[in-house]
């Protein structure tokens, strides 16, 4: 019983240190985020997030595990809403680029994410995309929908395709204006995979 509260308590304290350094990182960007202001404001003592992530960078990671989990949660929306699976597959990677308008995500994933944990294409979260991303491009060949091409080839250029284009989106100076460029070629260049791109446009 005591190992299980203490468990509990442990994930307590994960998830309040997550929520502090969410909001402190979206606030200031993660270099000018203070640990002993963020730890402050989650209750905890910094010794609990050295504890619980080794570091102020493996915060920084948790967080953007987190945040990148729920961009794919809304992608997968968006394509769920769509009326075919390969109109889904666009509405997904469209979607992820729009959310680098979101100032939380465009500072946190898109900005200080690269900056301080390197190449996003490595990050647990981006494979899990990945790996969906993977199923649905195997499902549109089976279907005849897509040309025969390598499955991971065509999932990796789709995928990377969407978080370059966001991360274009992130950096920029005018954002908004970039968005609609960025959307259009990326659904352009995903297009060339059709086997009949006449029958979907």
């Amino acid at each position: 019983m005591a190992a299980s509260r203490r468990t509990e308590t442990m994930e307590a304290n994960r998830a309040r240190l997550v929520s502090a350094a969410r909001r402190a990182f979206a606030a200031k960007g993660f270099a000018a985020a203070s640990m002993d202001e963020l730890t402050a404001d989650a209750g905890l003592t910094r010794g609990a997030l050295y504890h619980n992530f080794g570091d102020k960078t493996g915060l920084l990671a948790a967080v953007v595990a987190e945040v990148d989990a729920e961009m794919a949660e809304r992608a997968r929306e968006a394509a769920a809403a769509s009326p075919s699976e390969w109109e889904g597959l666009l509405a997904e990677g469209s979607a992820y680029i729009e959310m680098a308008l979101d100032p939380e995500v465009r500072r946190i994933v898109l900005l200080d994410g690269p900056a301080f944990l390197g190449d996003p294409s490595q990050w647990p979260s981006q494979n899990a995309c990945l790996d969906l991303t993977k199923q649905a491009v195997a499902r549109l060949i089976a279907s005849n929908v897509l040309k025969p091409v390598d499955v991971e080839a065509a999932a990796r250029l789709l995928s990377g395709a969407a978080l370059n284009a966001a991360l274009w989106v992130a950096a920029s100076d005018d954002p908004h204006a970039v968005l609609p460029k960025a959307v259009e070629a990326f659904r352009l260049m995903a297009t060339g995979l059709l086997k009949d791109a006449k029958a979907h446009s």
